[in-house]
């Protein structure tokens, strides 16, 4: 099964940590990291920004991936929110087995 990283930026810790927590309640991820004040330049409706932002990443199966894409759209303070899939080439087999298993869907 393929396993992705979702790389999101959030306006602060707070947000992140808010989806962070319901994405992996929701087993929509396995876990996440996040990382606090990151420096992001960019331009916004014409006009120059450089704020601080904190990224979420989430590991993630693609058979999960358009709901977590989705429960991160709804949740998130920006109208046009990065989120963005990376998927993981390689890497310990059972971690990445890890993350199936906690992401499956139950029936």
């Amino acid at each position: 099964m393929e396993t992705f990283f979702i790389y999101v930026t959030t306006k602060d810790k707070a947000e992140a940590r808010s989806i962070g927590r319901y994405l992996v309640q929701s087993r929509l991820a396995a876990c996440v990291n996040i990382f606090e004040q990151m420096n992001s330049m960019y331009i916004w409706q014409d006009q120059f920004q450089d704020d601080q932002e904190a990224v979420l990443i989430a590991k993630t199966t693609q058979q999960r991936l358009p709901e977590l894409i989705e429960a991160i759209k709804s949740r998130h303070s920006y109208d046009v929110p990065c989120i963005v899939s990376l998927p993981i080439q390689d890497g310990n087999p059972s971690f990445l087995q890890w993350i199936a298993g906690q992401v499956e869907e139950k029936t």
